[in-house]
């Protein structure tokens, strides 16, 4: 059982920044995939970034790379995600997602554990 609670969303002017926190608590040895959803109204939700927590390699959808970073603090176990230079289109509400890995990579589906999901609302 994993649960996870994020943190750090707002309201911000585009170009701006925010930092998303995700604190994951309880027995996560096996889920060392942490992703970042979204979903904005209208849309489904799509994957926009993930980190293998156990080695620290990352996924990063072709919407944010440049701009948003996923991080780990392993002794916080906590997953952060930096977002720069916000964009209207990035308004959504965000969630926390875990799952293990899957061979060599963290897949961005079937993620067993989410978070509350935290809104992040950028205007132009």
């Amino acid at each position: 059982q994993v649960q996870l609670v994020e943190s750090g969303g707002g309201s911000v002017q585009a170009g701006g920044s925010l930092r998303l926190s995700c604190a994951a608590s309880g027995y996560t040895y096996s889920s060392n995939c942490m992703g970042w959803f979204r979903q904005a109204p209208g849309k489904e939700r799509e994957g926009v970034a993930a980190i293998y927590t156990g080695g620290g390699s990352t996924y990063y959808a072709d919407s944010v790379k440049g701009r948003f970073t996923i991080s780990q603090d392993n002794a916080k176990n906590t997953v952060y995600l930096q977002m720069n230079s916000l964009k209207p289109e990035d308004t959504a509400m965000y969630y926390c997602a875990a799952r293990p890995r899957l061979g060599g990579y963290c897949p961005m589906y079937e993620y067993n554990y989410w978070g509350q999901g935290t809104q992040v609302t950028v205007s132009s």
